[in-house]
């Protein structure tokens, strides 16, 4: 059986009772180790869960994905993901490969940041489409994330915001030389996603475009969710965009319509006294900014 198990979200702990169990009893344990991270290293859940981990980078996933099921037809193995298997990342991919090899494979499943999100007070089905806020560079800067939100915000709906991960990557020049040199992690944090929006948002206003959001858009940023120390602060995205919410993993929220308890439970995590005093209500059950 090839096992699929979710560690939530914060530390070794947060494993389920029924995801340790199967890892005690597998013959291989691989650690995903490439779309997220949880807030303590893989010595951390050796020691916890009494198992030596395999790490597995996008490589070894996505190019040697035998390499995992090897042996899995007539013995255990599990492979374990950061948050829910089937959560913000999903590992189709390996499933079919599974079932293609005649393997059977089953899930336990676990916290993600898709539903643990609700911590910061806005209502779960009042979300629309999910979208990535990528690193911009030089020479690539896309915009498309900003198109989602638009259309999430022309339904009234939030749009999470999944902050880039730059793990074991390389440099352009090292790719090309073919040397297997890594530049250090990348974690994206919430001011620089704000800063980004903000950007587009002033192109788009050149461009005479009608605007999705503006400087003064309530956002909320999330730091570390599911951790002792998570962090969130709802403001402008223009406040945002000069909030330190300290390590990763973050990630943002920009509003849609909002109901008059929604904005109760982000008055909790104002980022300033006054953060949410220019939102404006349309009718006697919704907020707009």
């Amino acid at each position: 059986m090839l096992y699929f198990i979710g560690l939530g979200l914060g530390d070794a702990k947060d494993i389920t009772v029924k995801g340790l169990e199967i890892v005690k009893q597998c013959s291989r344990v691989y650690l995903e180790a490439y779309t997220s991270i949880l807030t303590v290293g893989k010595d951390a859940l050796e020691e916890y869960y009494g198992r030596e981990l395999i790490l597995a980078d996008r490589d070894l996933v996505e190019q040697e994905a035998d390499e995992i099921l090897k042996g899995a037809d007539v013995s255990d193995v599990a492979f374990l993901v950061v948050g829910d298997p089937f959560g913000a990342t999903t590992h189709s991919d390996l499933v079919l490969r599974a079932v293609n090899a005649g393997i059977q494979y089953r899930v336990i499943h676990n916290a993600s940041i898709m539903n643990a999100v609700g911590c910061c007070g806005l209502q779960l089905y009042n979300f629309g489409e999910t979208v990535s806020i990528v690193f911009w560079t030089d020479t690539w800067r896309p915009e498309s994330f900003y198109d989602k939100i638009k259309k999430n915000r022309d339904l009234g709906m939030h749009t999470l915001c999944l902050l880039d991960i730059k793990v074991k990557e390389q440099s352009m020049e090292n790719l090309m030389r073919g040397r297997k040199i890594y530049e250090p992690p990348r974690f994206m944090t919430v001011s620089q996603a704000a800063e980004q929006l903000l950007e587009i948002v002033q192109n788009r206003r050149e461009r005479g475009d009608d605007l999705a959001i503006s400087e003064e858009t309530i956002c909320v940023g999330l730091a570390r969710v599911g951790a002792e120390d998570q962090v969130i602060r709802a403001g402008t995205l223009r406040q945002l965009a000069s909030c330190d919410l300290g390590g990763p993993l973050h990630s943002m929220i920009v509003t849609g319509h909002l109901h008059p308890l929604e904005v109760d439970m982000l008055r909790l995590s104002a980022a300033t006294p006054d953060a949410l005093q220019d939102l404006r209500m349309t009718d006697s059950s919704t907020y707009i900014s």
